[in-house]
Parts: C-alpha cells; sequence; structure tokens
C-alpha cells in the first residue's frame, strides 16, 4: 500500500494521472507494472482499478446492472455477484444508484475499480466525506484486497487513514518526493517523536522554548506552539519553569507521540519558508539511519518500486 502526500498544488494529482495515463508526461519515464503509456494501453487499462474521488455512475441503473456493464470492458475479471457481496450491496443488488447513500455509492464505485481483478488499484480519495462508519467499511474493503498481495495507490488528507493503511508513504513538494518511508520510520527520524502542545492568553517567543532542555524544534501555528523533544520526563519540568518565571499563564497544555501529520507538518511548513523552487529541499534529520539500515528520506531506495516491481522507475 503506497501513500503519496503534500500540500495542494504540489503535484499528486498529476503524478497519480500520469501514472493512470490520464495525463500524458511531460519529461523522463514513466512505467506501470513494467509497460508504458503510449505503447502498450490497452493491456495496462486491463490491468488497473481506479476509483475516483467523486465517481459519476448512471443514476436509473442499478447495482447490479452497473457492476455488469463494468465488467463487460474487462477481459477476465470478477464474479459480479461474489463482488458485490464482498462490498456489502447484496440487499442493494436492484437498487438504482441514485437510491444509495453517500458510503453506498463509494462502495460501488469501489467494485466498480475491482471488478476487472486489477493488478493495481488507484484510489483517490476514497473516504473523503463519509460518515466514520462508511470510513471504516471502506478500509475493510482495502485490507481485503491488500491481504490478496495486490498493490494499492492511495490519496489521502486522512494522516490516521494513512498510518493504519499504507506500508510506505511518500511526502511530495514541487513535483519531488521529499521522503519516503514506512509510517514509522518516518516519525522515527522526527527530531523530536513526542509533541508537547500549548496555547497561552500572551504571546509566547519561541527562542524561550527553543531553550528549554530537550526541545528539538518549535512550530508556531496561530495561538498554539508545538514543541518536539527527545523525552516528556526531561523536557515539561523546564519548560513550565521557564514560562512561570517569563510570567506566562498556560491556557492548554496537551502531549502526544509524534504521528504522521507532525512529519507532515514539519516538511511542508519547511517548504513554505522557501523563496523559489531553487532553493534546497526540505529534509528532516536521519540520526537513526545507522539504526535502520536504511535512508527514509533517499528518493532511490534499493527495494523496488510498489507500483512497478522493477525498481525506481516510477
Amino acid at each position: 500500500m503506497f501513500w503519496p502526500v503534500g500540500s495542494q498544488w504540489r503535484g499528486k494529482t498529476t503524478t497519480v494521472e500520469i501514472l493512470e495515463g490520464l495525463l500524458p508526461a511531460t519529461q523522463g519515464k514513466v512505467e506501470v507494472l513494467g509497460q508504458t503509456w503510449g505503447t502498450a494501453d490497452n493491456k495496462l487499462r486491463q490491468r488497473l482499478g481506479i476509483a475516483l474521488q467523486n465517481t459519476e455512475l448512471a443514476e436509473r441503473l442499478t447495482v447490479l446492472e452497473t457492476l455488469r456493464l463494468f465488467r463487460s470492458f474487462y477481459y477476465n475479471g470478477r464474479v459480479v455477484e461474489t463482488l458485490i457481496d464482498l462490498v456489502g450491496l447484496t440487499e442493494k443488488s436492484n437498487t438504482w444508484v441514485d437510491r444509495l447513500s453517500g458510503g453506498q455509492k463509494q462502495r460501488l464505485a469501489i467494485a466498480c475499480a475491482l471488478v476487472g481483478d486489477p493488478d493495481l488499484l488507484f484510489l483517490d480519495e476514497p473516504t473523503t466525506g463519509l460518515d466514520p462508519q462508511s470510513r471504516r467499511a471502506i478500509w475493510d474493503l482495502i485490507e481485503v484486497y491488500r491481504a490478496e498481495g495486490r498493490t494499492v495507490l492511495l490519496t489521502t488528507h486522512y494522516m490516521e487513514e494513512a498510518e493504519q493503511l499504507c506500508g510506505r508513504v511518500a511526502i511530495m513538494d514541487h513535483g519531488k518526493i521529499i521522503a519516503l518511508g514506512t509510517p514509522r520510520e518516518l516519525i522515527g527520524h522526527l527530531q523530536g517523536t513526542q509533541i508537547i502542545e500549548i496555547t497561552s492568553g500572551a504571546a509566547i517567543d519561541p527562542a524561550l522554548l527553543e531553550a528549554v532542555p530537550g526541545v528539538a524544534s518549535v512550530r508556531v501555528e496561530g495561538a498554539f506552539y508545538h514543541l518536539q523533544v527527545e523525552a516528556l520526563h526531561r523536557s515539561m519540568s523546564p519548560l513550565l519553569d521557564r514560562l512561570r518565571e517569563a510570567g506566562i499563564e498556560i491556557a492548554h497544555l496537551a502531549t502526544h507521540q509524534a504521528t504522521l501529520e507532525d512529519v507532515f507538518l514539519a516538511l511542508t511548513v519547511a517548504a513554505c519558508g522557501r523563496t523559489n523552487e531553487n532553493d534546497p529541499t526540505p529534509t528532516l534529520p536521519a540520526s537513526r539511519e545507522a539504526e535502520l539500515g536504511m535512508n527514509p528520506y533517499d528518493t532511490t531506495p534499493p527495494r523496488p518500486s510498489p507500483l512497478t516491481g522493477r525498481g525506481n522507475k516510477v
């Protein structure tokens, strides 16, 4: 399971649409499943499944009719009735598409992407706008597909979704991969793997927070101050002492283990500080490279690409 992530206009959608064959590549070579668009289009389409964020299906077709239509596009594929059962729409088999709920429509869209029994599945924000129960149902579908040994490329804005589902994550900036690895590896390479969040009625000088022992970095978001620390027990007491000495009263204090969201914000905030695309690409320190035996920020890892299985050709 692979997940490209980045702020808006950072190249995620463009990259995915090039891989899907919806846009031509302007330079370089794009290889998907060992083949290239423009030379093996029909073969590739038979091996790919694509579910867009908003899939418009014929409203006056039933669930069964819709899947039979999509199944007719492929030489080989899944049994339609079995697939309907897999996505939990058996009771809705003879229901028109326009009578389905949002979550049911999204499950049907994923079923349409799966009906050709693809080797590679593209899912573009499949759970956006869904209630928690519907989101979990989509997660279960993805897990079933992944358990079959297939590859999924997922785009999502939900960090917890990526942590739950994805084996590898790529963070993009201006069309380039600036961080690549498993969620655990990326989180482990933060300067501090624990986060302290504080707010106060008065502004706090970031330099005061940065001087606290064990604080690796400070990020300011409006009234919120996010401190990356190496160990809570070594930083919390000195932090409270310094704030008290400065006459600053804390309105809110919370702590949590670092997550993918913290990795994403650490990189994208650094990216926003660049004046142009020629400035150095933001990176996180990789102090644990020797321990992990690899560098998750290396964009040419020795293991095969999850998209092609043939090295770093995508």
